[in-house]
C-alpha cells in the first residue's frame, strides 16, 4: 500500500507532501491545478522516462519519492536480496531525482538503485491506468496475466515458464556440442596426425639439455681420455707424481712434528693434501678407462635433437610447449569421443523436457480456455454499468504449434465498446476514459485474486454522468475492498465514496505558481462535492445537495 508521496520542485509543485491510507482515496481539484502532475510524478516511480524540462524553473533537480507498505507482500525481500539492496522490513521506500542539468539518479531503500530497479519494484506496487503510455492493459503480457491469475494459474505458468527456460537450456547446450562436434570432425585427421606426431616422439620435461651435455662427452671423447689418463700418471702413477712427492713429505712432517708439536697443524695439511691428491689421481684414472668413443650413439643423439627442435618448431617455442600442445591435442580429441557418447544422454534429457513442457503447456491452455469463457462473461455484465451498453468483450487465444515460455497460445482482450462495431484489440478502438473504465471492469471481476495492491485510475470518469458515474463510483468502491485506490476524478458521485477525499490546489508563492494537496475534512469536502455538482459552494441548497449525496454514498469501512 502507498503510505506517501512526497515531490519536490516538479513542474509547479514546490514542496509536496500526499498521506494515502487504505480503500478509496479520491483526488479532486480545478481543471489545471495539478492533477496530472501528481500522477505524472507517481509514473517516474513506475519506470516512466526522466525529463530535465519536468525540473521547477529556478530549480537544479526535482525529487520523487514514496512510502509503501510491504508487510504481509510475499516476494519482496528475496527481490531486494538478489538486487543487493538493503530491506527495511515493513517499508520499501522509492526515490527519484531528475536533474535540470547532469545525470538523473535513483535509490531503493535509501541505497543507490538503478530507475530501471525501481520501475520493476514499482510496477509490482501500483498499476497506473489513465493516458496510453502508462496503461499496462495495452500489452500483451499483461492480458495474459489477467487471464492466468483469474484462472488460478500463476503456478503452472511459471512451471511452464521454467520448463520452457530449462528446454532452450539443454536444446543450446546440445547446438553448442553439435557445433563442437562438427568443428572437431573437421580436424580430426589432422588433430590424430598431431598427436601422433607427439606421441611417437615422446619428448620429455629437460630432455635437450640431458642429450646435449652426453653427445658433447662423446664428441670430445679422445681429448676426455687422454686428458684424464695424463692427469692420472701426474698425480698417482708416474715415477715422481704428485701424490709420490706428497709422501715423502708426510713422512717428514712426521719426524719433525715429533721434536716440535707446533708443526702438528701443518702436518695435518700435508696429510689432508696427499690424501686429497690420490682420489684425484685414482678418479682421473676411473674415468679415463671409461670413456667411450661411439659414432653411432653420437648420431643417435643428433637425429633425437634434431626431432626435437623440429617440434618445437612446430608447436613451441620450447619443449614445455611442445609437450603441453600434445596434451591439449589429445584433450580435444577425448572430448570428441566424451561429446558423441553423450549425444544420447542429452538427447533423452530434451526429450524428457519437451515432453513435460508440452503437458504443462497443455494443462495451462486447457485452463485459460475454460477461464476466457467465464472471465468475459463477468467482464460484460459489468461493462453496461460503467456507460458501456452494448460493449463486447472477448478473449481470443490464438494457439501456436510449439510451446514458448508462456505457453501454446497468443492471448489477445478484443472488444467493441461501440454497437456494431467489429471487435478489434484494446489499443485499436479504446480511448483513455473507456480504457480505464475497462480495466475498472476487469480489476472488480478480478479484485479478490489480483496481488498488485495499489491501483490508480486517471480518466475513469472522463465523458460519462448520471447513472453511468454511479455506476463507475460502486465499482471503484468494490475494488477498494481489495485494494488500495487512488481515482482522480471531477465526478461529485465518484468523490462521495471515497474513504480519503484530497483535493488539489494550486496557488501563487512569491510570483510563482505552486501545487499544493490537502486532505479535506467535513465541511471542506462539503464544500468541493458542492463545487463538483456545479453548483455554489458557498450556497446552502447545493451544500445541503452535497452532503446528502455524501451521507447516501458514505463508504464502507475498508
Amino acid at each position: 500500500m502507498l503510505i506517501e508521496l512526497r515531490i519536490r520542485d516538479l513542474a509547479v509543485i514546490h514542496d509536496l507532501t500526499v498521506e494515502l491510507g487504505p480503500g478509496l482515496n479520491v483526488l479532486s481539484g480545478e481543471t489545471g491545478a495539478g492533477k496530472s502532475i501528481v500522477v505524472g510524478a507517481l509514473s517516474l516511480l513506475l519506470g516512466e522516462r526522466a525529463s530535465s524540462d519536468t525540473v521547477r524553473t529556478g530549480r537544479d533537480r526535482a525529487v520523487v519519492e514514496a512510502v509503501f507498505d510491504v508487510s504481509g507482500m510475499p516476494g519482496i525481500p528475496e527481490a531486494l536480496e538478489e538486487a543487493g539492496l538493503p530491506d527495511e522490513g515493513d517499508h520499501l521506500i522509492l526515490r527519484r531525482e531528475v536533474q535540470a542539468r547532469g545525470r538523473n539518479r535513483a535509490w531503493i531503500n535509501g541505497s543507490p538503485a538503478t530507475a530501471g530497479n525501481v520501475g520493476r519494484f514499482g510496477r509490482s506496487l501500483v498499476d497506473l491506468h489513465g493516458q496510453h503510455d502508462h496503461q499496462t492493459l495495452l500489452r500483451e503480457e499483461e492480458q495474459r496475466a489477467i487471464l492466468d491469475a483469474y484462472a488460478g494459474a500463476r503456478e503452472i505458468a511459471a512451471s511452464v515458464r521454467e520448463l520452457h527456460r530449462r528446454l532452450r537450456e539443454l536444446l543450446e547446450e546440445d547446438e553448442a556440442r553439435a557445433a563442437r562436434v562438427r568443428e572437431l570432425e573437421a580436424r580430426r585427421d589432422f588433430l590424430r596426425f598431431q598427436a601422433d606426431e607427439i606421441g611417437d616422439a615422446n619428448p620429455m620435461p629437460g630432455e635437450e639439455e640431458e642429450l646435449e651435455a652426453e653427445l658433447g662427452r662423446l664428441d670430445h671423447a679422445e681429448e676426455l681420455a687422454t686428458g684424464t689418463e695424463a692427469i692420472h700418471g701426474m698425480l698417482y702413477s708416474d715415477d715422481g707424481s704428485v701424490s709420490e712427492v706428497l709422501s715423502e713429505a708426510r713422512d717428514r712432517m712426521r719426524r719433525l712434528v715429533s721434536r716440535d708439536a707446533r708443526l702438528k697443524e701443518l702436518e695435518e695439511l700435508v696429510d689432508s693434501a696427499y690424501h686429497q691428491v690420490v682420489e684425484a689421481g685414482r678418479s682421473s684414472g676411473t674415468y679415463a678407462a671409461g670413456v667411450e668413443v661411439d659414432p653411432a650413439r653420437a648420431e643417435e643423439l643428433r637425429a633425437r635433437l634434431q626431432l626435437l627442435s623440429r617440434l618445437r618448431g612446430k608447436y613451441g617455442p620450447e619443449l614445455s610447449d611442445v609437450i603441453a600442445a600434445g596434451a591439449r591435442i589429445q584433450a580435444e580429441l577425448d572430448e570428441l569421443d566424451r561429446a558423441r557418447m553423450e549425444s544420447g544422454e542429452l538427447e533423452r534429457r530434451i526429450g524428457e523436457a519437451r515432453s513435460a513442457l508440452d503437458e504443462a503447456a497443455r494443462e495451462l491452455g486447457s485452463r485459460r480456455q475454460e477461464a476466457a469463457r467465464s472471465f468475459s462473461e463477468d467482464v460484460l455484465e459489468v461493462l453496461p454499468e460503467l456507460g458501456m451498453s452494448g460493449a463486447v468483450f472477448r478473449i481470443d487465444l490464438e494457439a501456436g504449434t510449439e510451446p514458448g515460455p508462456h505457453g501454446l497460445e497468443r492471448v489477445r482482450y478484443l472488444a467493441s465498446l461501440n454497437p456494431g462495431f467489429d471487435p478489434r484489440p484494446l489499443a485499436d478502438i479504446a480511448s483513455g476514459g473507456e480504457l480505464s473504465r475497462v480495466m475498472l471492469a476487469l480489476k472488480s471481476v478480478l479484485a479478490e485474486v489480483d496481488r498488485v495492491p495499489t491501483l490508480i485510475f486517471d480518466e475513469v470518469d472522463a465523458g460519462v454522468g448520471g447513472e453511468v458515474a454511479h455506476g463507475v463510483a460502486d465499482r471503484l468502491e468494490r475494488v477498494s475492498a481489495h485494494h488500495q485506490v487512488l481515482v482522480i476524478t471531477h465526478l461529485a458521485q465518484v468523490a462521495s465514496r471515497g474513504h480519503r477525499h484530497l483535493r488539489v490546489e494550486k496557488s501563487e508563492e512569491e510570483g510563482v505558481a505552486t501545487t499544493r494537496v490537502r486532505l479535506l475534512e467535513e465541511d471542506e469536502r462539503i464544500r468541493e462535492i458542492a463545487r463538483m455538482l456545479g453548483g455554489d459552494p458557498g450556497s446552502s441548497t447545493s451544500r445541503r445537495h452535497a452532503g446528502e449525496l455524501l451521507e447516501r454514498n458514505a463508504p464502507r469501512s475498508c
